[in-house]
């Protein structure tokens, strides 16, 4: 996951001609060069010529030519977010909207308008609203979300098994995410093809993208309604039951939040990781032989290919400085992923393994840091190993140069992923899966999460001393220690 969902217009805006009064076909006025229209086919190169022409901090143009920061370095991306008292999610001081420069009508505006969530939010106000989503992710078990997620990959692979063929986008990383946040969330009885494509659209800006964010918001606002008359254990409950006191309003607008971000990050992740495994030799040889863990695989994979390529944006509070540019009051910042990611400062050598360096900006930084991005990671960890298990010898059923994409400024969205591989039988998934590595949630996750009394006894984590297997009991009567009674419940007995 990141830290918020911005998917923002697709492939059409990108090769939209550019307007009339433009003599250089992607420059514009000041000769800065725009994020939009035909330069911007091929964002990773128009960032190195941005590099190149300005250093860590660029000036450029997003739709309409309205002026906006590109931050390209790795440290300059770091010290915006993590200065909240000098950098502000808050749109609502953007001098192009307030000078009517960007307007309401501007295609980005549903993106980078203002809206009551943490992740927008600043000060008392964003505490208490991040505490609440912190306090629900706390809650969630590391072992549950093992077995949702070997449970639906198990359950997508069934469906196309047989077959030996499957599109491992529209088949499996589209639809893997979704079924497991709605396990999450605590609505698996509303996960189903409409919900999938009614997240994937509303995220495109198309015509009917409006209708789409009315669809998930009125499955949300149902499950608010239904738990908040009969509170379960799952995410929406602890939501509601914190502390915090969130309305219906506040809790629908958080899930939302929380399933699309979890949901478009991760689709983008088991996507990218799933075709590195298939186009790079070297990459798979490594997995097969021990070299790479699918968790590092993962990592290396936010660092080559983030889910998310930005984020809009930020906004200056203050006149000040980044990368030697004179930021002034009310400036616009896009916190640049994918062009900190390959900072020349930070990787000289773009080849070179990370080896789990988690370092990158996949997931933003700061008070915005994305609250869920380990439930991301597990999904991409335990989704894609036991793909492979199950499908051993699956491999790309095209040439890699025949790979489609849709871009955009903030992404990169593979269109299919054709694999072929020997057909294997449905599996029963109901088996219990292999037990492997989840990520626990990170330690400063329990910090403003509910009061010990009212959260879940958490269960044993994944990282238990090795101990000798419980001795067979030697009469019906005998009775077991307390460390033979615990190891023989997580190992199933």
């Amino acid at each position: 996951m990141t830290p918020e969902p911005h998917s923002l217009t697709g492939t059409d805006d990108l090769t939209s001609g550019p307007p009339p009064s433009c003599p250089a076909h992607g420059t514009g006025p000041g000769g800065l060069r725009r994020l939009y229209g035909p330069e911007a086919q091929d964002l990773a190169a128009l960032y190195e010529k941005l590099r190149a022409e300005h250093g860590a901090v660029a000036p450029v143009l997003l739709h309409n030519d309205v002026p906006f920061w590109m931050v390209l370095g790795h440290g300059e991306n770091l010290h915006m977010v993590s200065n909240p008292s000098v950098y502000t999610r808050d749109s609502r001081i953007w001098t192009a909207l307030l000078d009517g420069t960007a307007g309401a009508d501007h295609p980005l505006m549903p993106h980078i308008a203002w809206q009551p969530i943490c992740s927008m939010a600043e000060g008392d106000e964003h505490q208490r609203l991040r505490a609440a989503v912190m306090g629900a992710m706390s809650t969630i078990n590391s072992r549950d979300l093992r077995r949702h997620i070997g449970h639906w990959t198990q359950e997508l692979v069934n469906q196309f098994s047989l077959r030996g063929t499957a599109d491992l986008v529209s088949q499996f990383a589209e639809h893997l995410p979704m079924a497991v946040l709605c396990e999450i969330l605590g609505m698996p009885e509303e996960y189903d093809d409409r919900l999938v494509q009614s997240a994937r659209d509303l995220l495109k800006g198309t015509e009917t993208a409006i209708a789409s964010n009315e669809y998930v918001m009125s499955v949300l606002m149902r499950l608010t309604v239904r738990r908040r008359a009969a509170l379960a254990e799952d995410f929406t409950s602890h939501l509601i039951n914190h502390p915090a006191g969130l309305t219906d309003e506040e809790v629908g607008q958080h899930l939302r939040l929380v399933l699309l971000a979890a949901y478009e990050a991760t689709a983008n992740l088991l996507a990218n990781v799933l075709r590195v495994v298939f186009t790079d030799p070297g990459f798979r040889a490594q997995l097969n032989g021990g070299q790479m863990t699918v968790p590092q695989a993962v990592e290396q994979s936010l660092w080559d290919e983030p889910p998310f390529s930005s984020v809009l944006g930020y906004f200056a509070k203050q006149d000040t400085e980044l990368g030697g540019q004179r930021i002034r009051k009310g400036d616009g910042l896009l916190l640049g992923i994918a062009p900190g990611n390959v900072d020349p400062q930070v990787r000289p050598d773009l080849k070179a393994n990370m080896k789990g360096n988690r370092s990158h900006l996949a997931f933003g930084g700061g008070p915005h840091e994305c609250p869920g991005q380990e439930i991301g990671r597990a999904i991409a960890d335990v989704g894609v190993d036991a793909l492979l298990k199950r499908l051993p010898d699956v491999q790309l059923a095209v040439p890699e140069d025949d790979l489609k994409w849709t871009a955009s400024i903030s992404s990169r969205h593979l269109v299919e992923l054709p694999v072929v591989f020997a057909p294997v039988s449905p599996q029963d998934v109901m088996d219990r899966p292999g037990v492997s590595e989840v990520p626990r949630p990170r330690p400063d996750w329990d910090g403003s999460g509910p009061s010990p009394e009212a959260a879940p006894v958490p269960r044993p984590t994944l990282d238990l001393p090795e101990a000798p297997a419980p001795a067979p009991a030697t009469g019906s009567g005998q009775r077991l220690g307390a460390w033979q009674r615990l190891v023989r419940w997580w190992r199933g007995y």
